[in-house]
């Protein structure tokens, strides 16, 4: 989708749902907007390719940087009520990243839309590197911002890599060069040179967040 963030800027995003034998897993939560309608964008595409939003069970964030948890949390019109997105999902969030987005409210961070994740019990806060449920595995890399995480899915007949902001676009992947807006530039492109040797050696497939027109593909 191609969403005008601030009214100025136009950004091209696109949460993934990985649907396993266990889960349906939601990859970052967008920007959060709503349609003409007043029903959240990312609610209809769900609903648009037959998928009931409620039946999300997993939400795995890799990082809170606006344009991926805007869509953590909704604000009831008629109460001015704010409830998570998914209620019957878990939220896998990196600990450290979410004291950083409180403690930088701003110009990335807008920690109204993600205060709520320390008050509900459906969410884990990770720490370093781990796996979820024996077949998820998260790996903070610190590149784009320092708690960045990245997960790999390993569903037995694939191997689903998400890199969030440390894999935006496949061009990032074909181009060495380091970033002037990542946190760490020279971190992320080493990041992305060791995410294809591995992705090439085991087979990952790759999802981009910020590429519309590649949103996913192997490297051979």
């Amino acid at each position: 989708m191609q969403q005008r963030a601030g009214g100025s800027l136009l950004v091209e995003i696109q949460p993934f749902l990985v649907i396993t034998d266990q889960d349906y897993i939601l990859l970052d939560a967008g920007l959060g907007y709503r349609n003409p309608d007043g029903v959240m964008q990312i609610h209809q595409h769900l609903i648009d390719n037959g998928v009931n939003p409620m039946d999300i069970t997993k939400v795995l964030m890799s990082h809170l940087h606006k344009d991926h948890s805007g869509g953590i949390s909704i604000v009831d019109p008629l109460t001015g009520e704010r409830n998570l997105t998914f209620p019957q999902a878990t939220y896998y969030v990196n600990a450290d990243e979410m004291q950083y987005a409180l403690d930088n409210d701003g110009k990335s961070y807008h920690a109204e839309d993600v205060r709520i994740l320390q008050q509900r019990d459906n969410v884990v806060f990770t720490q370093g590197n781990g796996t979820i449920d024996g077949y998820i595995s998260y790996e903070v890399t610190g590149g784009h911002c320092p708690y960045h995480q990245t997960f790999l899915i390993d569903t037995g007949d694939d191997r689903i890599f998400f890199g969030g902001d440390e894999a935006p676009q496949v061009s990032y992947m074909k181009r060495r060069f380091a970033a002037k807006y990542d946190f760490d530039g020279k971190r992320g492109m080493e990041l992305r040179e060791q995410f294809k040797e591995r992705g090439i050696r085991d087979g990952w497939t790759f999802l981009y967040y910020h590429d519309t027109k590649v949103p996913y593909g192997k490297f051979q």
